[in-house]
């Protein structure tokens, strides 16, 4: 008996090393498959936020990290992709959190162009109510391009919150709180912009492996 437990125990060890070795063989093999269709993915949505012909590098190479909690709602390093064209800065793409959803984070991303006008909102992920809170996605509603063409005036700004607050934003029916945290969150961002504009563009490209 003893001697079966044994050779059973050796058939499972070597089915375990057979099944690990195929995991990491796939693994290999599709790496670089998978990473290059997230790099389409993410160079998708940096071209709705930050148009096509305002740069000629590749946004996703020129990535730095931001970080600065108290505007991008999260203490995590957050990547910010710099538009270039002809050598020369023309705007730039910062990810940011939303804390305050109504289901809880929201994560976006925010295109500015060099003079601080907003040139695009992307959700990146979210867990928003369906049929309520979804409406920030581009597929649901046009209101995320209400952001567009828009450019803060300070910290004070009236227009940077949703009209049940005295501001410029539509809110949902039903649904106030998503679209006042994703005011909030590109608000803080555009803000961001103004006072480290330089320092944003000078910071040295640092993503690899992010």
């Amino acid at each position: 008996m003893i001697n079966a437990m044994k050779k059973n125990g050796g058939i499972l060890a070597i089915f375990a090393l057979m099944s690990t070795l195929l995991v990491a063989l796939t693994h290999v093999m599709t790496a670089d498959r998978i990473q290059e269709q997230q790099q389409k993915e993410l160079l998708k949505v940096l071209n709705q936020v930050i148009p096509a012909d305002s740069h000629d590098n590749v946004l996703f190479k020129s990535c730095t990290l931001v970080q600065n909690e108290q505007y991008l709602g999260t203490s995590n390093p957050m990547p910010a992709y710099i538009a270039k064209k002809d050598g020369q800065d023309t705007g730039i793409a910062i990810e940011a959190i939303a804390p305050d959803g109504y289901s809880g984070a929201i994560k976006l991303i925010v295109g500015l162009d060099k003079a601080g006008v907003v040139s695009g909102v992307r959700i990146l992920s979210h867990n928003e109510t369906p049929g309520l809170g979804d409406k920030i996605e581009t597929r649901v509603s046009d209101w995320i391009y209400s952001f567009t063409g828009k450019r803060i005036n300070g910290d004070k700004d009236p227009r940077w919150a949703v009209r049940k607050d005295g501001g410029e934003f539509d809110q949902f029916t039903g649904a106030t709180i998503t679209p006042r945290a994703v005011v909030g969150a590109v608000k803080k961002v555009a803000l961001l912009y103004q006072q480290q504009q330089a320092q944003l563009y000078s910071q040295p490209l640092n993503c690899e492996g992010e």
